[in-house]
């Protein structure tokens, strides 16, 4: 099945800026990424973090847009978890301060059950336990936060499952994503958790199949994922559309651990 993806961002500033983009594909089958800043084309160095494509570019005065369109074919190897991969997801980050939530953890979920019973039951656990408010939550909110409220958007749905996950000794991280049938749409975030050596997704919002995603990039948390980090000067995020298609009819929702390639 052939996936389309868009993204356009635009920004201005009033002195020159850095951005850092994380919003290409994994593996693209075909991509544009047009830049323009100050009225002309800027130039862009791609660089690879942690397995993420990231995009580098320097704002001019004024005001700058990022056109990006892609596609790409579901299907593809599994992703295989690698000691390194391992040990980060099981750690506390800025986001998921999983050392604070062990002991509820443990009172609520049965460690005892196998990785992807246990990743479907904290996915499923989520997803009753929270409701979906958008603008409800902070930048600056973690799991714990998100917890308390029992309301927020998909990356608070993603870093709370993720923070579970790892007070339970399994192994989790946040996945960026372009969802088609995502409604609004928008850059989504999901879970990837580590079953039986094989990196497999869950979406505890329930707002898209997972057979349809398109991977961007996965880290500890939000921290490491976000579309668009703004670095110096005063510049300022001004407005973003985000499109997912797929060339025929979207699969069926799957509920259980999902092997994203």
């Amino acid at each position: 099945m052939r996936i389309d993806v868009a993204a356009s961002l635009t920004m201005s500033s009033p002195a020159p800026a850095t951005a850092l983009l994380e919003i290409a594909v994994a593996r693209p089958a075909a991509e544009t990424l047009t830049v323009l800043t100050g009225g002309r084309p800027a130039d862009v160095e791609e660089f690879e973090a942690d397995g993420a494509r990231v995009h580098r570019l320097t704002l001019a005065e004024g005001e700058t847009t990022v056109t990006y369109t892609a596609s790409a074919e579901d299907g593809g190897p599994p992703r295989r978890v690698t000691a390194a991969e391992w040990a980060v997801a099981l750690r506390p980050s800025r986001y998921c301060p999983s050392d604070q939530l062990e002991g509820f953890a443990t009172t609520e979920f049965d460690r005892r059950r196998p990785a992807a019973e246990l990743v479907g039951a904290v996915a499923d656990w989520v997803h009753r336990r929270l409701a979906y408010t958008a603008g409800s939550s902070r930048p600056v909110d973690t799991a714990v936060d998100t917890l308390l409220t029992g309301q927020g958007v998909c990356r608070d749905y993603a870093h709370l499952t993720v923070t579970l996950l790892r007070a339970l000794d399994v192994p989790a991280r946040l996945v960026a994503v372009y969802a088609p049938g995502l409604a609004p749409m928008d850059f989504h975030a999901v879970v990837e958790a580590a079953v039986d050596g094989t990196w497999c997704v869950v979406d505890p919002t329930r707002l898209a199949p997972t057979g349809s995603l398109v991977r961007i990039c996965s880290g500890r948390d939000a921290a490491d994922t976000a579309f668009l980090t703004l670095l110096g000067g005063r510049a300022r995020f001004e407005a973003m559309t985000v499109t997912a298609t797929t060339a025929g009819a979207l699969p069926a929702p799957n509920l259980a651990p999902f092997a994203l390639p």
